[in-house]
């Protein structure tokens, strides 16, 4: 089948309620205290850096010259995800059943996204992944539109129409509109859906797009 589709990684290919995301909160923030910032100013720089450029990494590497591999390391590198993430066989027969280029599309560092797709037992089932890499001086980030055109030439793909995004988060979904992907988000306490279809979890993929399982 033509066309590829595209999965963002946390939170979307595991159940947010593993509390991934709160474990790498709290290591975000002990990493910008251990930077000197007073620790009323944490979490308003947490979030006004993760609101103006998509990810708290990338205003510390712009205004605080930190070191990338030692964000890596100190944040997404300590997660005890061995403990928390298991193969999910059901996540995995729907990816085999799908006959389409599948694509891992991720804010992760490449070690954070190999390793979470190889606990979840589907590294095999996709054809390449398109991360951050920490290292690159402005690296590119979603919901940055220029990277969805990154990951559709590292996919060898030119029509958007032919697009397809399965994320979490609403700015991904609504770049991904923009663009002319077809968008499904994944939210369990969402009040509102974004993008063209809402699903409560990964394997409820085929339910709302069946035309590309058949």
């Amino acid at each position: 089948m033509l066309g590829v589709f595209f999965f963002d990684v946390d939170n979307c290919l595991y159940s947010p309620a593993l509390g991934i995301y709160d474990m790498m909160c709290t290591r975000i923030r002990s990493f910008v205290k251990e930077l000197g910032i007073p620790e009323e100013e944490v979490i308003p720089l947490c979030s006004s850096y993760s609101k103006t450029y998509g990810m708290t990494v990338r205003g510390l590497l712009k205004f605080h010259n930190i070191d990338p591999m030692e964000y890596d390391r100190k944040v997404d590198g300590s997660l005890p995800l061995e403990e928390l993430i298991s193969p999910n066989p059901e996540l995995r027969a729907m990816l085999q059943s799908l006959p389409m280029k599948k694509w891992a599309f991720t804010n992760a560092a490449l070690p954070h996204a190999k390793r979470v797709l190889s606990l979840l037992g589907i590294e095999d089932q996709f054809q390449g992944i398109t991360y951050c890499d920490y290292a690159i001086p402005n690296f590119l980030a979603k919901p940055d539109p220029e990277q969805y055109h990154v990951a559709m030439a590292m996919a060898d793909i030119q029509d958007p129409k032919l697009c397809y995004l399965v994320d979490d988060s609403e700015p991904n979904i609504c770049t991904a509109k923009k663009l002319g992907w077809t968008a499904v988000r994944v939210a369990t306490h969402a009040t509102k859906t974004v993008g063209d279809h809402q699903i409560s979890e990964i394997t409820e993929l085929p339910k709302v797009l069946p035309e590309l399982w058949e």
